[in-house]
């Protein structure tokens, strides 16, 4: 049986109704019971002004007959707009909590609450349809489809949303514009830098307009000056008020954030503020 939750909005609708062979109208302002199915997405109340709230969260992989728990009750709280850098060793749970956040894969323990809804019970497909509708991804490896061209690269996921091939191809030639690629619209990945890949599958992130972009090592596989550059991208984004979690091994990267989170053996270590970044010259999301 599908859970529901109950949403307290008021709500004014006019319907008819037949009474005795008599049609009436009939206004009525609601504030009871608005019935949803749930596809793993449940809203009780919470602070709102958090983005990402995880609350005891565990995860334990088994392998054979051994259990390895990785992660050991993560507490954490990232508001609206931040800019955060988790590191740690290898082995610290740092990829297990992306993995977490990015609905890729689910906790064993604990309460997960994104933009204030509850993530819980989900299986692949309810997993596809809210990383589609809240996050955007970035990896070290890029992850773009070699047979494909930057614009659809970027269009692709406009294509899952059911966006029609000539609106989602004009808006990414937006978007290819405002992370300087234009030019390379027509170009496949093999033919571009290992920066311009990189900004290719930013603006493939940007598209579906997330709430929060979950980045892995993005500047792993690229020099310091183009590091530089990326980072100067993200924080151009974090400018326009979208969350950003940058997962980094690199000190230099982790200071150019708000904050920088450290786990240590499943669990965060040391969290502070690392001051705000500076504002940039133009948003990079003037839409």
């Amino acid at each position: 049986m599908p859970h529901t939750f109950i949403n307290t909005n008021v709500i004014h609708f006019e319907f008819v109704v037949v009474v005795n062979n008599h049609k009436m109208n009939a206004l009525i302002a609601v504030a009871l019971f608005v019935v949803t199915l749930d596809i793993g997405l449940q809203k009780p109340q919470h602070n709102n002004t958090m983005m990402i709230s995880l609350n005891n969260i565990h995860k334990s992989y088994e392998t054979g007959s051994n259990k390895l728990h990785v992660l050991k009750g993560i507490d954490l709280n990232v508001e609206a707009g931040e800019m955060v850098a988790v590191m740690g060793s290898s082995g610290s749970g740092k990829s297990t909590l992306l993995n977490i956040l990015g609905l890729l894969d689910m906790h064993d323990q604990g309460d997960y609450y994104l933009d204030g809804n509850l993530i819980k019970n989900m299986n692949e497909t309810k997993a596809a349809q809210l990383r589609n509708k809240f996050l955007g991804f970035v990896f070290q490896s890029f992850n773009l489809i070699s047979f494909k061209n930057a614009v659809e690269n970027v269009a692709l996921p406009l294509y899952y949303q059911g966006v029609s091939r000539r609106s989602r191809n004009k808006l990414a030639m937006e978007y290819l514009d405002r992370v300087g690629l234009l030019p390379w619209a027509e170009h496949l990945p093999n033919e571009l830098s290992g920066g311009q890949k990189q900004r290719l599958a930013i603006a493939r992130s940007l598209i579906a307009k997330p709430k929060v972009i979950l980045a892995d090592e993005p500047t792993g596989a690229l020099d310091s000056t183009t590091s530089s550059e990326v980072m100067d991208l993200f924080q151009e984004i974090n400018q326009s008020g979208i969350t950003l979690i940058i997962v980094t091994h690199e000190n230099d990267i982790a200071h150019k954030t708000q904050r920088i989170i450290k786990l240590r053996d499943g669990l965060i270590d040391t969290d502070h503020k690392n001051g705000h970044t500076k504002p940039v010259s133009k948003p990079i999301l003037s839409l």
